[in-house]
Parts: C-alpha cells; sequence; structure tokens
C-alpha cells in the first residue's frame, strides 16, 4: 500500500513539475515576442452519395487511398439512366415534327389573313397549334436535359483533393439518392481550431503569420484566419475582471502547404508573432 502511495506522489510530483516546466516556457516565449495557444486539427470530413437511386457498379477506391480533385470514385449502373436519354431524345424528334406541321399552316393562314381571304379566327386557331407545338418541343428539350444530368450524376467525382476515410457500401448494393457511399477526409488546406484569452485578444489579427507544432517535432507555416467575433459561451451579466480574464475566442490558423505528419483531430501548439495590427 506504501508502495501505491509512494506511485502516487512521484506521479503527481512529475505531472506537477511537467505543467510548471510548460508554463514557464510559454512565459518566457510570450515575454520574448510570441504567443503561445494550444488547440487540435480540425476534422473535416465529408459523406459523399449520388444525386440519383440505382445499384453500385464501381468503387474505384479502399480506405487509405489518396484521391484528387475530379477524380471519379464510384458508378452506378447506367443503363437505366442511357435508356431513359435515348427515350427523351425521340420523344423531342418526335415533337420537333409535330411543330413543323402546324408552322406552315400557320404562316400560310397569317398571309391569306392580310388579304382578307381567310377570318382571323383561323389565323388565331393556327397560331394556337403553332404555339402548343413550340410548348411541346420545348418541355421535351427539358426532360432530356433532366436525363442527361441524371445519366452525369451516376458518377460520383471527388470534391477536392483528400483521403478516402470510410467505404460505406459495396459494387452490387442498390442505394438511394444521397445515401452515404464514401467518406472522405479533406486535407488541405488544414484547420486548426485553437482559442485565446481575451487579455490577448488585441494581439491577434488575420493573416497574422503562425507556427503550427506537433508533439512529433513537426513545424508548419500557416496564418490566422478567423477569429470569432463571440466568445465560447454566454457571459455573466455582471463580471468581475477576473471572469472577463476567462473568455476565450475561437481561431482558425490555416496551413496551406501540409502534409501526412499533420492528421485531423491531433494536438497542436501554436505560435503567434505577438503584437497589434
Amino acid at each position: 500500500m506504501k508502495k501505491i502511495v509512494l506511485l502516487l506522489f512521484l506521479a503527481g510530483l512529475g505531472a506537477g513539475g511537467y505543467w510548471l516546466y510548460e508554463e514557464n516556457r510559454r512565459a518566457g516565449l510570450e515575454r520574448s515576442g510570441e504567443i503561445v495557444l494550444y488547440g487540435n486539427v480540425d476534422i473535416r470530413d465529408v459523406a459523399l452519395g449520388f444525386r440519383v437511386f440505382g445499384r453500385i457498379a464501381e468503387l474505384r477506391f479502399e480506405e487509405g487511398d489518396r484521391v484528387k480533385a475530379g477524380e471519379t470514385l464510384a458508378v452506378l449502373d447506367k443503363q437505366p439512366f442511357i435508356d431513359d436519354v435515348a427515350l427523351f431524345s425521340a420523344e423531342l424528334v418526335e415533337a420537333e415534327v409535330q411543330k413543323r406541321k402546324v408552322e406552315k399552316p400557320f404562316e400560310r393562314r397569317a398571309a391569306l389573313t392580310k388579304i382578307g381571304a381567310i377570318s382571323k379566327e383561323e389565323r388565331d386557331d393556327a397560331e394556337a397549334a403553332r404555339d402548343e407545338g413550340v410548348a411541346r418541343v420545348n418541355t421535351s428539350l427539358a426532360r432530356l436535359q433532366q436525363a442527361k444530368t441524371r445519366l452525369q450524376d451516376t458518377e460520383i467525382l471527388a470534391p477536392s483533393d483528400g483521403t478516402i476515410l470510410t467505404r460505406v457500401r459495396e459494387p452490387g448494393a442498390v442505394v438511394a439518392a444521397g445515401e452515404p457511399v464514401y467518406t472522405l477526409a479533406l486535407d488541405n488546406p488544414v484547420w486548426v481550431r485553437t482559442y485565446v484569452d481575451e487579455p490577448r485578444l488585441g494581439a491577434v489579427h488575420p493573416g497574422q503569420k503562425a507556427l503550427v507544432l506537433t508533439d512529433s517535432g513537426g513545424q508548419y507555416v500557416g496564418y490566422v484566419g478567423f477569429i470569432s467575433p463571440q466568445a465560447e459561451f454566454t457571459p455573466k451579466t455582471v463580471e468581475t475582471s477576473q471572469l472577463r480574464t476567462d473568455l476565450v475566442y475561437r481561431l482558425r490558423v490555416i496551413v496551406n502547404a501540409p502534409d501526412k505528419g499533420l492528421r485531423q483531430g491531433m494536438p497542436v501548439t501554436v505560435r503567434l508573432e505577438n503584437g497589434s495590427p
């Protein structure tokens, strides 16, 4: 029992010593012209699915694969959508033929009306038939365009460079529109979420240069891209000067050239050049 108590005491002493060392180190850095903050790499991912219902024909990537923006990740069975395009193309041809049939009678009746050979009512009937033919063509064009869009939507394209985080479905599965098939982790640019307390808020500004450090020794250059206009909690109506120093504001530090050493969710240290904008 005494050994356990001794071990706990030594562990607490070591933790306290490390905390004191870190606080002294941070204070020293800030006295030398840097603001030292602690945060985490933001987790940024997107669930990818088809915009149409269908059966999956291909899934071209596995979990952990790197992909480039615009690469085709997955494909549905296209045949039903190709059939729809063919059907509406034929419907458009038929509508155009019908429109031509009513256009010539309208032109003839319009000419005869000018010389008084036929009544205005007959001309109006021909014009209405012509307008109906035009409307049918426009409707067929719209249906054909919808079919072509659905055919394009049988492929999932990577919206950005990233890494396949999860592969949710497999080829042969029938999926609904919008149902997730892949989860893609977006890793460029990398966003680091950190917080600054209210007394030091005036020394931080958008565009300020930042150095992001990982526990493994990685160093990355970035800049402050966003400062929250609000504290992260609702302040009390009446505050003492001590309570006001507890308010913190969220910062987003953007790293434009990350590598595999800067992973989502990992803790990091952020050093900012001290000084007002």
